[in-house]
């Protein structure tokens, strides 16, 4: 029972760590000169980094999956901290439906972000905005890291809707 128990804390740790890296770091969009996420637009060649403001056209779509990145990743801290208390103050017996939900709400946040940044690409990355040409670019790997914590948050509160405690 430690074992699995470690071993659920461990891919809980892994999925909060994958939303913080896919949330902050710089390689949503990424092309030859450039790389761009939901907060800034960088060249590469330059470092130079722009913000991404209200002069975009699709700001509101940027705004959305920032938004949901960061409720998602609330979502997966609040999670594990309630598994922790929920692991000490469950009879045994008892299913931890409450981590379960919590950990399915950052499943669905990040399921969110990452899709609406799937659909609305090429619009966000046609803005007159940028101060450079980014629509000839690919998606990088914190929008795959997004998509690999969505599966891990859901993985995770399915099993902790299945987990019971046990002595």
């Amino acid at each position: 029972m430690l074992i699995l128990l470690a071993f659920i804390i461990v891919f809980h740790i892994t999925s909060a760590a994958l939303l913080f890296i896919s949330t902050i770091d710089n390689a949503w969009w990424v092309g030859d000169n450039f790389s761009t996420d939901v907060w800034r637009m960088c060249a590469t060649n330059t470092s130079i980094c722009m913000a991404i403001t209200d002069e975009f056209n699709e700001y509101q779509s940027i705004q959305a999956v920032q938004a949901a990145m960061i409720l998602s990743t609330i979502f997966c801290c609040v999670a594990f901290l309630v598994f922790i208390l929920q692991l000490f103050r469950l009879k045994q017996g008892e299913r931890f439906v409450l981590t379960s939900i919590i950990q399915l709400l950052s499943c669905l946040c990040v399921m969110i972000a990452a899709s609406i940044y799937t659909d609305r690409h090429e619009e966000l990355h046609q803005s007159h905005g940028y101060r450079m040409e980014v629509s000839k670019g690919q998606y990088g790997y914190s929008f795959v890291l997004a998509w690999i914590a969505f599966a891990f948050t859901l993985i995770s509160g399915v099993m902790y809707l299945v987990l019971r405690k046990r002595k």
